[in-house]
């Protein structure tokens, strides 16, 4: 999966124009199942957007999705959760201080973003993770936000 995830930073423009062509589908069709269906399909939607994005950005389901905003670089996967940017222990080489072995997600995240159309969108400050949406799914919140049912 970590081979995975760094290839989804090296082609994020790609993923980027993906998800911008079926995003509006998405939130469509799951606007149009929540109004049938209601919070009955919480479940399986989740269960679908955790394999998805579990294995393209080693998702951990935090519930308010910024790939976006840090290159197709999951800032949940850095060891300390630093939402915001890197923590002063990123190494010289760009690799993370707690898995030295492993790429700093934030070091990826600006490489990520770099080859984005909106580079700058990397430098949106992000507001505390709301951990009560742990375990949720992103693209019900989206499509729910559309009607006005969050």
């Amino acid at each position: 999966m970590y081979r995975l995830r760094l290839w989804s930073v090296r082609h994020a423009r790609s993923l980027e124009v993906v998800y911008d062509v079926v995003k509006p589908a998405i939130v469509s069709v799951l606007g149009g199942l929540n109004a049938l269906f209601g919070r009955r399909l919480d479940r399986p939607v989740t269960a679908i957007e955790a394999t998805v994005k579990g294995l393209m950005f080693d998702c951990t389901m935090c519930g308010d999705c910024v790939l976006n905003e840090t290159g197709m670089s999951c800032p949940m996967n850095c060891p300390k959760n630093i939402r915001n940017g890197p923590c002063g222990g990123v190494r010289e080489n760009g690799m993370c201080e707690v898995k030295p072995q492993m790429v700093c997600v934030w070091v990826a995240a600006w490489d990520g973003s770099s080859r984005m159309k909106n580079p700058n969108a990397i430098k949106t400050i992000q507001p505390a993770l709301d951990h009560r949406r742990h375990g949720t799914s992103s693209w019900l919140r989206l499509a729910r936000k559309g009607t006005g049912n969050v």
